[in-house]
């Protein structure tokens, strides 16, 4: 099973989203973003790479929350989702069209991706 990291990132109160581009396996839908597992990575390791890689932002991995699983493409995958606490770099879009700092209760304004929407309804339902 592939595993595919993301992060709750935190700053000042507010939550990273993400819209994903068009065309992306579950694509153009909303995420808290991250990416694929490499091989000799820890989970950790590949969340805060791909926020870097991604988004151009630094930031602290905190405890794990919440895992999904879910098909595309024939494979199944494994979503997990961390705590992240943003620490500084200017977001910068390579994978995404959009990005939003939101509140806990704006969450369920947006559609988000189907290996997303049972973390946020936890999330929401412990931040609410």
């Amino acid at each position: 099973m592939e595993k595919v990291t993301a992060g709750i990132i935190e700053k000042d109160g507010k939550f990273l989203i993400a819209k994903r581009k068009t065309g992306k396996c579950i694509g153009a839908k909303w995420e808290f973003p991250g990416g694929k597992l490499e091989d000799g990575e820890t989970l950790e390791e590949c969340l805060k790479r791909e926020l870097k890689e991604e988004l151009n932002i630094d930031v602290e991995i905190k405890e794990f929350f919440d895992s999904s699983i879910f098909s595309c493409d024939g494979k199944e995958i494994e979503l997990l989702a961390y705590r992240v606490l943003y620490l500084s770099g200017d977001l910068t879009l390579y994978d995404h069209d959009e990005v939003r700092w939101v509140n806990p209760s704006e969450l369920m304004n947006y559609e988000f991706t189907l290996p997303d929407v049972p973390i946020v309804h936890k999330f929401i339902k412990l931040h609410l």
